[in-house]
């Protein structure tokens, strides 16, 4: 048990100013892909969420590098084992509408936890 705990390394972003919808497209594209590629995934796409979900994978690959001080990463198949994507606090603004009204604009942000660990193979089990 405590073994399979150093293997993996968390990273997590809170209060990003950014819809959990939006974060969850690029959460998705990336869920359960060796991690090399995930950042080249990351940093080719449009997406202005996969800006920030870049910086936070490299955070949790950081993490795993201090976990694991005599393994290297090149000899290591990691992968994006768990990421998710929750609702933060929501900003709520009004906006002005005719004759008189107000309608409410609610700004959303996100909650990010990136798991990463040791890609699972047919050898390794």
């Amino acid at each position: 048990m405590k073994a399979e705990k150093k293997q993996k390394a968390i990273a997590v972003l809170r209060d990003c100013p950014t819809s959990p919808r939006k974060m969850r497209l690029v959460a998705d594209i990336i869920r359960g892909v060796e991690i090399n590629q995930a950042l080249g995934i990351l940093r080719y796409s449009k997406k202005e969420a996969s800006i920030r979900m870049e910086k936070l994978l490299k955070s949790a690959i950081a993490n795993w590098e201090a976990k694991n001080e005599g393994e290297r990463l090149e000899e290591t198949k990691l992968c994006v084992k768990e990421i998710f994507v929750d609702g933060g606090r929501m900003l709520k603004r009004i906006q002005a509408a005719p004759q008189g009204r107000a309608h409410r604009i609610r700004k959303r942000s996100n909650h990010v936890t990136i798991v990463v660990d040791k890609m699972v193979t047919a050898e390794n089990k």
